[in-house]
Order: structure tokens, then C-alpha cells, then sequence
């Protein structure tokens, strides 16, 4: 068994390429190895900003060899009456790379055929390695990639050297011009010259002890978390570590070395967030906090370098950032003397999208949708959400927001507070976007719930009126974002509402637009749209079975929060041992009804005569189902949906002595109507829990 190192070192490579990379190295190389039939222990990938790195322990020196009988040519049609072999047999050993007389004959229950005994394998690892790399190398898929000097070839940043060892020997190849080989060059600073590698085995010690790389991402990422930690704990607080943010960080670094520098405690004036987004946006610093929670007048920064003068260094670093401070000190102190109607009025030169008008029109629309969302989920301030819908879009104009789109909203909510608007407004403005995605936070609040659902509401009805509909993976405006957004709030929140009323009221605030569709498609499209993104959510997010989400959701899916209680006591029923034999009993019931043909189902309403009930399974199912309308009708207003599917189990057997000892297709016309209007009843009762003809038992 042998080890195997390959290193592809590059100029600097972007912080954020590295965790694509690593992950396509390595399911690159096992895809390879495993149709080679190249064997081994461990597989792993490593980088820094320089380098790229695949190390491969216990690789098999010589490729598995098998043996592999291939049929050709029916025994008929390779040989002829004389005996003598046909082109077919011909043919046959050519393309197997064999001689005629090397072929024999092999029996199955089709006959006999001609065959040829191949063996693969025996390849050595060091001939496939040399073949295999180069296209792996090119393979490799980045955001961006580049040509550089007279090549076509393109990689994420220019290749300047390729370590290839296979233990002591090099896999020679070449690749953008460069031959691969055993020298590799550690830090630019700590590390001078090139660093011979004599073996495979001796690369990561020579590339840590000679190079002062610290080649793992991991442990680059431990060594910031444990010093900056020590000199944060030794200051009396702790580092405020932002996942994104040190993930990129330590992609920056090949020798992290974290130090704390100081603020002037005048900056500590500004808003929390502020000064975060400041250290971290344009500086990649990191704030520090005492045990209450008060920012201390410190940061934390990470070297890629030891320097022989850390004061100079910290001074240094010190300097770019109160620069950067003393901006938004300028912007928060200009913000802050500008009253919202200079901002509001200047929404109306911010285009929204060009056929849907300005900023400022979509915070009139959202006037009046957040306080109409907020009357329909009995929100105790609906006019305090019809302020927060107008002055929601506000801080886009404002100098901070232009320096930080990404405090957009929270600085909103952050003014509106200064500027003596209300608590319910304040929030409304700060958790507007939320939730930014599947995974984040949605809003905490009442009224950010309001104006967040607005606000998506507003957008969709907007798009899709235009024919604005996501294809594909292309999706420019993040509709199934806002869609999924619509779902989480109206669950977190337990809100009632007829999703097509809302997204009603939000087209009709457009007023005279030149849709593209006409309202009534665009809703129908928007509901189905909404509806994906529901059953998506039920069986990705929730992990529903599919079967019953559709069922589920083939009941009705206008109102979020019923849908989700239905299902919730779909899943439960399903669970026992009574479900199939339920099922089938209503889904046959169901089939019945769906099947009917126009002109039979305009006359089958569900009204039933008692006068044509005459057999005894007649009489007793309309019996059972009229003693159960007052208690499932009592139990439908209380969305008492478990109990209701106890219901079920009780008016089965009636069901079951129905369809056992009546004909329902009868030849009299009127017993068959009746026979099926008292189905239809059933059906009609049933439908509102769940689709039983979805159910696939």
C-alpha cells in the first residue's frame, strides 16, 4: 500500500472558493478511484488561500484485477455449415482484443453463444494517477475561473507549481504548462524558497515545520477560536464570533495569528449593529462584549503573519479602522437630523421594478395591505402597521443604508425609534425581511409578522401579474422566498386567513397596470405557486410523507394553518392499524363521485330522499351519517381534526354493509341518483379533511 499527495499551488485563491473546492476534490477523486478499482484507506482534502491539496493513504499500488465473461454472436451465426467462423465470430474476437481460437462457447436458457474471457485490472496506480489527474485538476468547478498568459486553460487563479507523489516517486504529468513534481513553497514571509518533499509521507510535516503553513482549514480555524478567546477572556469579555465571517477569515490565513486592537470609546455611541457591520463588512474584525452584553471599546483581527513589531501593526490596523468608524459616525449623525418625510419623498426616484412604479408607490400600497393583513389576523394595532407599511422602505435612501445595504430594515426600525414613532413600528421596520431564507429566523413580533407578510404579498402579486414565474433554478426576484416566507410566519404565529383573499386585496392595489396576465390567472398561477412551496416545506422541512401532504393539501390549502392542523391529524390516523382498511372504504367512495360524468354530476347535489332508501344498507348509512352532521359540524368550527377522523372509523361499518349489499349503479335512474347523492353526502363531508382519492393504500 502506498501514499499518494497531490498539491496544486495558485496565487491566492478567494476565501469563499475553498469549501467548494475541498468538497469537489474529494468526491472527484473517490468517483475515480472507484471506477479504477483502486483501492484504499483514507481520502482527504485540505487548503489554504495558495493551495489546493488531496492526500490519499493506503492506495493500492496495483489496480484489482477481475474476469469478466462477455456473450457475443449466438453459436448459429458465428460459425457456418462448413464450421468455419463467420465475420460475425470475426468481429467479435477483434473488438474483445482476443484470438478466434481463444473463444469458447457459454449456455444460458437463450442458447449457445459465442464468448470471450477478458480480464481487467493490473493497471499500476502510478500509470492511472499520471492519466487521471490532469482531468481532475481541470474538472474542478469554481464561481469564477480564469485564463492567464497565451493558455485556454482555466482554473479559479493561476497555477505556478503541482506536487505529485506517489511515496518516493513522482507522478509525472503536466497541466496549464506546469510539470508536476516534489518542490512546494510555504508562507510567502515565514518560508524562503522552495521545500523539497522526498517522499508523500513527508508533506505535511516539511509543509508545516518548513512552510509555517498551517494546511488544514479546521485547525486554522481552532487556533483563531482558542487564541482569540484567551485574549478576549483576558480583557474581561468575549469575542462576538460570526460563523460566516470567521469561516472567511480563516480562508484568508495560511499562519492565523489573532490580536485585539482598541476603539475609541466615542464610537461605542453608535447603534450595536452599526458597529459590528462596520468591523466586520469592510474590515473582517470582530467585536468584543462584557458579561452583560455591552460592547467593549476593543476588536479582534486576525494576521497572517507574525510581525516583528506587533504595536506597529495593531496601531496600524487601529487606524483603517476608525476611519471606517468615523464614517458611519457621519452617516448615523446626518441620518439622524433628516425627518422621514424628506425620505419618504424621495422614494418616489427609487424604481421598485420599472413597470410596477417607484418606492414610494409600493409603501402606499403597503399602507394600506399591512393594515388590511393586520385587521385579518386581529393584530391590536392596525393603524400603527398602515405607518409601518409607509414608512417601511424609508432608510433605503438613507447614508447608512447606502453604506450597508445589509442593515436595510434594521436601520429603519433603529430611526424610527429615534425619531419617536412607536415600539409596534420600530419592530415592524426591523423584521420586515424576515426570514431572510429556509433556515433563518422569521419574526418575533406581532408586527413584524404583519409587515413582513405584506411586504411578500405585495412583491408576489406584483411579479406574477407581469409573468414574473420562477423557471427552473432561476428565480431573479426570490418569489419561492417569499412564498416560504408567507408559510412560516402564518405557523409561527397560528394566523387564520384566506391566503386568496390576501393576495387578492394585494392586486387590486396596484391600481392601472399593464399586467401581463390577467388577475384571475395570475392568482390561479400564484395559488398553485404558494401550494408547491407549502408541500415542499410539509415533506423537506416537516418530513411528511408525500402521499399525505398531497392529500392533505387536496382538501384545501388557502388557509396555511388548517392545512397544517389537517395534516398533522392525517399523520397521527395514519399511524394506526385501522388506516388502510379506512382508506380504502372512502376512497372507493370518493372514486365513485370523481368519476361521474358531467351530466351525472350536475345532478347529484348530496341531497338524498328518504322515500327511495330501500334496502337496509341504504337506510342505515343515511341514518349513521345524519346522527354524526351535528358532531362533526361542532367538531369542523373547533378544528377538532384528530376526533373528526375518529369519526370515520365509526361510519365506516355503515359504509362497508353499503357497498357489500347494494348496488349502486341501479337500473332505476331514480334509485341510482339517490343511491349516489347519499354517496356524495358522504364524500361532501369528507372532503374538507382530507383527499381520500390521493391516498395511494
Amino acid at each position: 500500500m502506498a501514499d499518494f499527495i497531490l498539491e496544486i499551488g495558485t496565487e491566492e485563491i478567494p476565501s469563499r472558493f475553498l469549501t467548494g473546492m475541498e468538497e469537489d476534490l474529494v468526491q472527484a477523486w473517490k468517483k475515480t478511484l472507484d471506477e479504477h478499482v483502486l483501492e484504499y484507506e483514507m481520502l482527504e482534502a485540505a487548503s489554504t488561500p495558495r493551495r489546493a491539496v488531496i492526500s490519499i493513504k493506503g492506495l493500492a499500488e496495483i489496480q484489482r484485477e477481475s474476469e469478466e465473461i462477455v456473450l457475443g454472436p449466438p453459436l448459429r451465426v458465428a460459425y457456418g455449415a462448413d464450421g468455419a467462423p463467420t465475420k460475425a465470430a470475426e468481429g467479435f474476437a477483434r473488438t474483445q482484443g482476443v484470438k478466434l481460437e481463444d473463444l469458447f462457447t457459454e449456455k444460458n436458457e437463450k442458447g449457445e453463444y459465442l464468448a470471450a474471457r477478458i480480464r481487467k485490472g493490473g493497471r499500476k496506480a502510478s500509470d492511472i494517477l499520471a492519466e487521471v489527474a490532469p482531468q481532475i485538476i481541470s474538472g474542478l468547478s469554481f464561481p469564477k475561473r480564469m485564463r492567464w498568459g497565451s493558455s485556454s486553460f482555466q482554473y479559479a487563479r493561476p497555477i505556478h507549481w503541482i506536487v505529485a507523489l506517489l511515496d518516493d516517486q513522482v507522478v509525472e504529468f503536466s497541466v496549464a504548462g506546469i510539470k508536476s513534481g516534489r518542490h512546494t513553497r510555504g508562507h510567502r514571509v515565514h518560508s524562503s524558497g522552495e521545500i523539497l518533499i522526498p517522499a508523500a509521507s513527508d508533506y505535511f510535516k516539511a509543509i508545516a515545520e518548513e512552510g509555517a503553513v498551517t494546511l488544514r482549514s479546521c485547525e486554522r480555524r481552532r487556533i483563531i477560536c482558542e487564541q482569540g478567546d484567551a485574549l478576549a477572556a483576558a480583557l474581561g469579555g468575549r469575542v462576538l464570533w460570526n460563523d460566516d465571517l470567521l469561516t472567511e477569515v480563516q480562508g484568508l490565513c495560511e499562519h492565523p495569528v489573532p490580536i485585539i486592537g482598541d476603539i475609541q470609546p466615542k464610537y461605542l455611541e453608535l447603534p450595536r449593529e452599526v458597529l459590528l457591520t462596520s468591523m466586520e463588512t469592510h474590515q473582517k474584525c470582530f467585536g468584543l462584549e462584557d458579561e452583560n452584553g455591552r460592547l467593549l471599546p476593543h476588536f479582534l483581527t486576525v494576521l497572517n503573519i507574525d510581525p516583528k513589531n506587533m504595536q506597529t501593526v495593531k496601531q496600524g490596523w487601529e487606524r483603517v479602522l476608525t476611519a471606517r468608524l468615523e464614517d458611519a459616525r457621519f452617516f448615523w449623525e446626518t441620518d439622524l437630523a433628516v425627518p422621514f418625510d424628506d425620505w419618504l419623498a424621495a422614494l418616489d426616484d427609487v424604481i421598485f421594478l420599472a413597470p410596477l412604479g417607484s418606492m414610494g408607490n409600493k409603501t402606499r400600497r403597503l399602507e394600506q395591505l399591512a393594515h388590511f393583513v393586520a385587521e385579518k389576523v386581529n393584530h391590536p394595532e392596525p393603524d400603527q402597521m398602515k405607518r409601518a407599511g409607509r414608512l417601511s422602505k424609508a432608510d433605503l435612501v438613507s447614508g447608512m443604508v447606502g453604506e450597508f445595504a445589509s442593515l436595510q430594515g434594521i436601520m429603519g426600525g433603529i430611526y424610527a425609534d429615534k425619531k419617536g414613532e412607536s415600539d409596534w413600528v420600530a419592530w415592524a421596520l426591523r423584521e420586515q425581511y424576515m426570514p431572510a431564507g429556509p433556515e433563518t429566523p422569521a419574526p418575533t413580533t406581532l408586527c413584524g409578522g404583519v409587515l413582513s407578510m405584506a411586504d411578500k404579498l405585495d412583491t408576489l402579486a406584483g411579479c406574477f401579474g407581469l409573468n414574473m414565474i420562477p423557471t427552473g433554478a432561476a428565480d431573479p426576484y426570490a418569489l419561492r422566498r417569499a412564498a416560504l416566507g408567507i408559510i412560516r410566519i402564518a405557523l409561527q404565529f397560528n394566523w387564520r386567513f384566506d391566503l386568496k383573499e390576501l393576495l387578492s386585496r394585494a392586486q387590486s392595489l396596484y391600481g392601472d397596470v399593464n399586467w401581463k396576465l390577467s388577475p384571475e390567472d395570475a392568482l390561479q398561477k400564484l395559488l398553485e405557486f404558494v401550494n408547491l412551496r407549502l408541500k415542499n416545506y410539509f415533506t423537506s422541512q416537516k418530513g411528511y410523507d408525500v402521499v399525505l401532504v398531497e392529500a392533505a393539501l387536496g382538501a384545501g390549502a388557502s388557509d396555511i394553518w388548517a392545512a397544517n392542523a389537517r395534516l398533522e391529524a392525517l399523520a397521527e390516523f395514519a399511524g394506526r392499524s385501522e388506516f388502510e382498511a379506512a382508506v380504502l372504504t372512502f376512497k372507493r367512495a370518493a372514486n365513485i363521485v370523481r368519476k361521474l360524468s358531467p351530466e351525472d354530476a350536475s345532478r347529484i347535489n348530496g341531497i338524498f330522499k328518504h322515500e327511495l332508501l330501500a334496502e337496509e344498507a341504504d337506510k342505515a348509512l343515511a341514518a349513521k351519517l345524519e346522527e354524526l352532521a351535528p358532531r362533526f359540524d361542532s367538531m369542523w368550527k373547533e378544528d377538532r381534526f384528530a376526533e373528526m377522523f375518529d369519526l370515520i372509523l365509526e361510519l365506516r361499518p355503515s359504509v362497508d354493509a353499503f357497498f357489500d349489499q347494494v348496488m349502486v349503479m341501479s337500473d332505476d335512474l331514480a334509485v341510482r341518483e339517490n343511491r349516489l347523492n347519499l354517496l356524495k353526502r358522504l364524500v361532501d363531508c369528507l372532503s374538507g379533511l382530507a383527499d381520500f382519492s390521493a391516498l395511494q393504500i
